[in-house]
C-alpha cells in the first residue's frame, strides 16, 4: 500500500499570530478604520475556527476562556463596521439606479444612511471603553495560549475533527437549498468560513488540490456575503411588501437589489454543490489517499 508521510502546519505559532496581528492592527492608529475593524473581525474568527480544530486536545478550561474572548472582542467591534457597511452598499445602488432614487429623495432612513459622519480624531466614550477591553481580551488570551502545550496534537484527530466541521457545512448547505432564506443563507456561510480557516493547516496533504479548494470557498463566502449585505439592507430599510402602500420608486429598488442578490446565489450553488454535495467524502474532496503523520 502507498503511504503519504506529511506534516501538518503547527497551529499554536498561528494562533499566536493571529492575536498579534489583532493587536498591531488596533495599535496603528488612535480610531480604528473600516478596514482595520474588518481585518481583526476575521482574525477573530480564524481565531475560533482553529481553537475548535484543536480544541478537544486541548485544557477545557483554558479552550473556553478563548473561544468566549475572540467572540466578544468580534460582538464588541460589530456595531463599529456595519453602518458604513449599509453606506457602502447603499452608495453603490444610487451610483448604479439615480433615476430610482431621485423618487426617494424624502425617504427617512435612506437620508440617513446617505449621511457621511465628519472623520473623528478621537475614539467615542464607548469606542474607548471597548477598545480598553479588546486590549484586555486579546493580552489574556495570548497570555494562555503562551503555555498552551500543543507541540503534540494528534493529526489524526485534527483530520476528524475537520470532517466533522465538514459534516456541518454539508448539513447547512442541505438546509438552505431545502429552505432558502437569508438567515440560512448567513449560517452557511459562517459554517464554510470555519471550514475554510480550518483547512489552511491541511495544506501538507496536497497543496495545490487545497489552495484550489480554499480558493473556492472564499469566491462561495465573498458572493453570500454580497448577498448578506443587501439582505442586511433591506432589513434597515425596514421594508414589507404591503399592496399599494409602498411607493413605486422603493418596490422598485428592492426588485433591483433582489435581482442582485439573485445572481449571487446563482454563483453559489454550483460551486457549493461540488463541494459539499451528499454522501461524497472529505478524503475525496482533499484528494489525498492515506495519510501517516
Amino acid at each position: 500500500m502507498e503511504l503519504d508521510y506529511v506534516k501538518l502546519k503547527e497551529i499554536k505559532p498561528v494562533l499566536a499570530g493571529y492575536i498579534r496581528e489583532s493587536q498591531t492592527l488596533l495599535k496603528s492608529s488612535v480610531v480604528p478604520g473600516d478596514n482595520v475593524i474588518h481585518d481583526v473581525r476575521v482574525l477573530m474568527k480564524k481565531s475560533r475556527s482553529v481553537l475548535k480544530l484543536a480544541g478537544n486536545q486541548m485544557d477545557n478550561n483554558f479552550f473556553k476562556l478563548d473561544i468566549l474572548a475572540f467572540r466578544e472582542v468580534g460582538r464588541i467591534m460589530c456595531s463599529w463596521r456595519e453602518t458604513s457597511v449599509l453606506r457602502k452598499t447603499f452608495k453603490e445602488l444610487r451610483k448604479e439606479y439615480p433615476e430610482i432614487f431621485s423618487g426617494l429623495n424624502e425617504n427617512e432612513k435612506l437620508i440617513s444612511l446617505m449621511h457621511k459622519p465628519e472623520p473623528v480624531q478621537e475614539p467615542s466614550d464607548d469606542m474607548k471603553t471597548g477598545l480598553e477591553k479588546i486590549d484586555k481580551l486579546l493580552n489574556k488570551a495570548g497570555y494562555r495560549i503562551r503555555f498552551q502545550t500543543m507541540d503534540k496534537l494528534d493529526p489524526q484527530l485534527l483530520l476528524k475533527e475537520l470532517e466533522s466541521t465538514y459534516i456541518i457545512v454539508v448539513d447547512a448547505y442541505l438546509t438552505c437549498r431545502n429552505n432558502p432564506k437569508a438567515d440560512n443563507f448567513h449560517e452557511f456561510r459562517k459554517k464554510v468560513k470555519d471550514f475554510l480557516y480550518q483547512l489552511y493547516f491541511f495544506r501538507p496533504l496536497n497543496s495545490s488540490v487545497v489552495k484550489s479548494l480554499e480558493k473556492r470557498l472564499v469566491n462561495l463566502t465573498q458572493n453570500l456575503g454580497r448577498y448578506n449585505d443587501y439582505a442586511q439592507l433591506v432589513k434597515a430599510l425596514d421594508y414589507k411588501y404591503i399592496d399599494g402602500t409602498n411607493i413605486p420608486a422603493m418596490d422598485e429598488l428592492i426588485v433591483k437589489i433582489r435581482d442582485k442578490q439573485d445572481r449571487y446565489l446563482a454563483k453559489v450553488w454550483p460551486s457549493a454543490y461540488k463541494v459539499f454535495c451528499p454522501g461524497q467524502k472529505l478524503v475525496n474532496v482533499l484528494g489525498f489517499k492515506v495519510l501517516i503523520i
